[in-house]
């Protein structure tokens, strides 16, 4: 379990202020599905038959084709959940017609990096889901678990600006919230990213001779609990401070 502290006072105004609309947003998706005995999880495999793990949700994902971020929610067997107690996770990409000019693949020997102009897919980070359809915990993966194409974590933490699912399929509140915990929790995704670059590094030099990118034993890279109820009272309480001192 990766434990981050995040120095609320380092944050500008501004990127607070989007945050908590963000969050606002995260809620608003959760009241609106509630209000039916629905749930974020449950509005998205809908419609879908009977569930099956591993099977992506919704079927070919969800792809964004003005800012190519891409999403898909599926789960594990119960065996292989670790000691996670969750129902399944979101898995969220950014493809390169989205990414910053300046973003390229990490050069790895031996890696077979994929032809098509689109294909070199970067995963971006993973929410857990309870079994009442809310996120628990963020977490991200070696690049064996998803077949990314693997990036620097600065360059990962830039294509984080781009990502937005706008449209209305499969469900308008499952895009909406996808896209608002990207921006409520941005100061933990980026940390987690970086965490992510250096548990592959410490494992590379315990395991010289494993294709670390490979590696079965290294799934997940790192990891933080949350809940955004939480997140949005650190934040108000914040911007509620500026204001005083002002």
């Amino acid at each position: 379990m990766t434990e981050i502290a995040i120095d609320w006072t380092a944050i500008p105004t501004s990127q607070l202020e989007k945050m908590l609309a963000a969050g606002r947003d995260v809620m608003e998706c959760h009241r609106v599905l509630t209000a039916t005995g629905d749930n974020i999880v449950g509005e998205l495999i809908k419609g879908a038959g009977q569930f099956y793990e591993w099977t992506h949700y919704p079927e070919g994902d969800v792809y964004d084709r003005q800012s190519h971020a891409q999403f898909y929610y599926h789960a594990h067997p119960k065996e292989e959940r670790r000691d996670w107690d969750e129902h399944g996770h979101f898995h969220t990409f950014m493809r390169p017609r989205g990414m910053p000019e300046n973003c390229k693949p990490k050069q790895i020997d031996g890696f077979d990096y994929p032809e098509g102009p689109n294909d070199a897919l970067s995963h971006l980070v993973a929410f857990s889901m309870d079994e009442f359809g809310f996120c628990q915990r963020l977490f991200t993966t070696n690049r064996w678990v998803t077949g990314e194409v693997w990036y620097d974590a600065e360059d990962v933490i830039g294509m984080l600006d781009g990502f937005l699912i706008d449209h209305a399929q499969p469900s308008w509140p499952v895009n909406r919230w996808v896209s608002g915990m990207m921006v409520l929790f941005r100061p933990q995704i980026e940390e987690l990213i970086r965490k992510r670059d250096i548990a592959v590094a410490d494992w590379q030099v315990k395991q010289p001779d494993q294709d670390v990118y490979e590696d079965r034993d290294l799934e997940v890279t790192s990891t933080e609990d949350v809940t955004a109820v939480e997140q949005i009272r650190a934040i108000g309480d914040e911007l509620g401070r500026r204001r005083r001192a002002a």
